[in-house]
């Protein structure tokens, strides 16, 4: 009897494989086709994960879909594992909504791909089927970024790799999530745009300016100026350093997405070494600092 060959783990091949299995496969004419489905099953046999990262389904377009799926069936199969809870039912990897809109068509079988998946397996993919939604909130997109990078050791040069996305916009997602809970719950809502609310990750008053820049319909670029000028923040002081280049502004930002903690280089040009400061708010996020320096 042969040996099963180990499975591949970390990004590469072993999350590209993953991902394969997420997105439909492409015809040679370029256009999408559905992955022939293992099998069809009851789909009272089919059940959700409880660790799916995603807790909201907007109602709306859940009955978009199932008017889809009532016309048309279930184009693209669920894929799913055996339950190691009820033997005989499946655990969605991921599909959920597809199987939430098929019995809103009150659908008796839904197709299925059948995919030994561990738990960590499990929850990439629904991580990865998520961010790869279009109609994600910019908070549910970042909390997902943010989930790869601590719960799997992935980098941001390796998601953007992997997922398509640009690093920058890893980095600038995942900064959302050091704004206060009121102005995340603005993003949450669609009252404030990502764009917005970058304008005041790190501003101490960005509650205030945000409620501000809603109650006016400000634009982006109306939004930064009202930051930049907002009377709480603090002004540099007459004899305060020339301003940082680029490159190092653009390495704070990325470590402090990284690390979700307030970072300052401080490195004059010309030199070959300078200091790096980093501020924590609370000893919870000290010991997390120090557990990611430990390599734990």
């Amino acid at each position: 009897m042969s040996e099963k060959a180990p499975r591949t783990r970390g990004l590469g091949r072993g999350l590209s494989a993953l991902m394969s299995d997420v997105r439909p496969a492409e015809d040679t004419d370029g256009s999408v086709a559905a992955p022939a489905p293992d099998v069809r099953i009851a789909i009272e046999k089919v059940h959700p994960n409880p660790e799916q990262p995603r807790r909201s389904f907007d109602t709306e377009a859940l009955d978009d879909l199932a008017a889809s799926v009532r016309e048309h069936g279930i184009i693209q199969p669920l894929i799913v594992r055996p339950s190691s809870r009820e033997p005989g039912n499946y655990e969605i990897v991921a599909g959920e909504r597809r199987w939430r809109a098929a019995q809103i068509a009150q659908l008796h079988e839904v197709p299925i791909l059948v995919r030994d998946f561990n738990d960590q397996e499990v929850l990439e993919v629904a991580i990865i089927e998520n961010v790869q939604r279009a109609d994600l909130n910019p908070i549910e997109e970042a909390a997902g970024y943010r989930q790869l990078m601590d719960r799997f050791g992935h980098t941001q040069d390796e998601l953007s790799r992997a997922l398509g996305k640009s690093r920058s916009h890893i980095a600038n997602q995942v900064r959302l999530l050091s704004l206060p809970e009121d102005v995340q719950s603005y993003l949450v809502d669609g009252r404030l745009s990502a764009g917005h609310a970058r304008t005041l990750v790190g501003h101490p008053a960005a509650g205030d300016l945000a409620r501000d820049i809603i109650r006016r319909g400000l634009s982006v670029r109306a939004a930064e100026k009202l930051a930049k000028s907002d009377p709480s923040k603090p002004k540099p002081s007459k004899n305060a350093a020339t301003p940082k280049d680029p490159d190092t502004v653009q390495i704070e930002r990325e470590l402090a997405a990284t690390l979700n903690m307030a970072v300052n280089i401080d490195h004059k040009q010309g030199a070959e070494s300078g200091s790096l400061t980093l501020r924590y708010k609370s000893l919870a996020q000290l010991d997390d600092l120090l557990r990611v320096l430990s390599g734990g």
